[in-house]
């Protein structure tokens, strides 16, 4: 640990045994691999299944669960939930609870995943291994917890990951199961933990944000856009996290498309001023907490 700030007692010791389904999906995909070998079909399995599923990710579990920085229809918003659930990071009211947890208190003492606080593999991986951090404090997500559909899924996520996975061994045996389960979740995993780790480590900083958050090109496009993290830091409730035309963001161009669709709306983008830091102060985490408090339900006339 990188700071005596963040106190460790039992609730902060990994779950080895616990967690054995963790590992155990890191060693089947190796062993997956080699046992059928090497195969660009099975490549473009996993880069499909990736890509779909980190959509759910980053679109719905964060930028929709989490910031709320779009609107749209309660049938929508499940579809969302359960596409994020096959990607085996939990339900989207834990996922949201905690992001917005590390939000208010970003690279502070009460952040669950600070490189700053605990170092680079506890905010990388550890901390979602840990007894601390494996429940959900509905406190931080009455917006989302008021519908029972989300409540459900979120209880019984373990279900939907497992049909997925059944779903792609129908579809196409022990290829598309070791492929687009096994080998794209453990990337999918490590690609979206990044976020948390290198993305306050690697990069360079447009805003001086009160935390150690960065831009990094590569990252973004490695994980549709969320690797313009510094930008994202200093401006919460926009869908758009690259500012500039040149900051490639996969996933709010999705967004768009699904906007022209009518399929969501009021996606919000970044003010000029805000962009180009002119006097006007960052949204600040309590800022975050009342707009979130003032939510309504997705598809009526007032959202």
């Amino acid at each position: 640990m990188s700071s005596a700030t963040a106190a460790v007692d039992d609730r902060d010791q990994i779950r080895w045994v616990d967690n054995l389904p963790f590992w155990g999906v890191h060693v089947i995909a190796i062993a997956g691999i080699a046992w059928l070998g090497f195969s660009w079909s099975g490549v473009a399995i996993a880069a499909i299944s990736y890509g779909v599923r980190l959509f759910a990710i980053t679109a719905g579990y964060h930028r929709y669960f989490s910031h709320r920085a779009y609107k749209t229809s309660r049938p929508f918003q499940l579809v969302l939930a359960v596409m994020g659930l096959t990607a085996t990071q939990k339900g989207p009211l834990w996922w949201a609870a905690h992001h917005r947890v590390h939000h208010k208190y970003s690279d502070q003492p009460q952040d669950v995943h600070s490189v700053r606080q605990r170092g680079f593999w506890w905010a990388h991986m550890f901390w979602i291994l840990v007894k601390r951090n494996a429940g959900t404090d509905l406190d931080r997500v009455k917006d989302l917890a008021k519908f029972p559909e989300l409540r459900f899924v979120d209880r019984h996520q373990i279900w939907f990951t497992v049909a997925f996975a059944v779903a792609l061994y129908l579809v196409g045996g022990a290829h598309a199961l070791v492929w687009g389960y096994f080998v794209s979740t453990v990337v999918l995993w490590h690609g979206t933990f990044t976020i948390n780790s290198l993305s306050h480590v690697w990069g360079w900083r447009r805003y001086n944000t009160t935390d150690d958050s960065v831009n990094n090109p590569l990252m973004a496009i490695l994980t549709l856009g969320e690797g313009w993290h510094n930008n994202h830091h200093y401006y919460q409730r926009s869908a758009r996290q690259g500012f500039y035309w040149w900051e490639v963001d996969i996933s709010f161009y999705i967004l768009k498309l699904l906007e022209v669709a009518h399929v969501v709306w009021d996606v919000q983008g970044v003010p000029q001023h805000v962009r180009d830091h002119r006097p006007a102060a960052p949204v600040s985490a309590d800022d975050i907490d009342a707009a979130v408090a003032r939510a309504v339900t997705p598809g009526t006339t007032a959202s």
